[in-house]
């Protein structure tokens, strides 16, 4: 296979945790893969880009193009979690929490578009709080639980193009944005009060990313995979 011929994905939020290991596992299925990240990954070619900065999401269509001649992959991975009580939720919190995890994939996706044709997917990580919701974590799980609506809506809507649009709901996986090994027992009690009684890992979540991703999934759009030891079944 060429270079050429090669799918081109690209992942926002590839430089760790869960997006670094969706890169890794697109890398090894054969893709080429594009990172958006203001960190340097240490798989895939970087774009690097603010993703709480609509100027530079706006302008990374451009810079796509000249990188790519097509986008056959979308992967919105990026997510920030901040959590605090709903008395105590700061406005500032607040509004980066909706900037990454749900202003971001909207505009990335609305640059990357005129890159993608017939037969593109995008996926978009979501989490088991757009189902479950948790004290808490209120704003983070509104921003997840827009982020499946946005899924099904895109799908819709992009189906006509031949572009097929899925989600990933996580549940609690291990990465330094979940920081498992810091926690309580009591706080790993609650991460692991799912039927499989464990959290997740990367590769795990990868999987189903790549397998939504593959252009073997051809009747899959608008739906969402849990991926989350069994803890929101619906």
């Amino acid at each position: 296979m060429t270079a050429n011929d090669k799918r081109v994905a690209v992942v926002t939020g590839g430089a760790s945790g869960i997006g670094r290991a969706i890169c890794e596992r697109l890398l090894a299925d054969g893709c080429r893969v594009i990172v958006l990240d203001r960190n340097q990954p240490e798989v895939g070619e970087w774009l690097q880009l603010d993703l709480t900065d609509a100027a530079q999401i706006a302008a990374a269509g451009e810079r796509l193009a000249a990188m790519t001649a097509r986008v056959d992959v979308l992967v919105n991975n990026a997510g920030v979690l901040i959590e605090a009580p709903l008395p105590e939720q700061t406005l500032a919190a607040l509004d980066l929490m909706l900037a990454v995890n749900l202003r971001a994939p909207f505009l990335v996706t609305q640059a990357v578009l005129p890159l993608m044709e017939r037969g593109a997917r995008i996926v978009n990580i979501a989490s088991e709080l757009g189902y479950l919701g948790r004290q808490n974590l209120s704003a983070y799980a509104a921003t997840k639980g827009g982020a499946l609506t946005m899924t099904r809506s895109w799908a819709r809507e992009l189906a006509p193009r031949g572009i097929l649009v899925n989600a990933v709901a996580p549940g609690p996986v291990e990465t330094p944005l979940l920081a498992f090994d810091q926690m309580t027992p009591e706080q790993q009690a609650v991460e692991t009060a799912n039927p499989l009684g464990r959290i997740g890992q990367p590769r795990e979540i990868a999987a189903v990313a790549a397998f939504l991703a593959s252009p073997e999934v051809s009747f899959i759009t608008g739906q969402c995979y849990s991926v989350d030891g069994g803890a929101a079944m619906h």
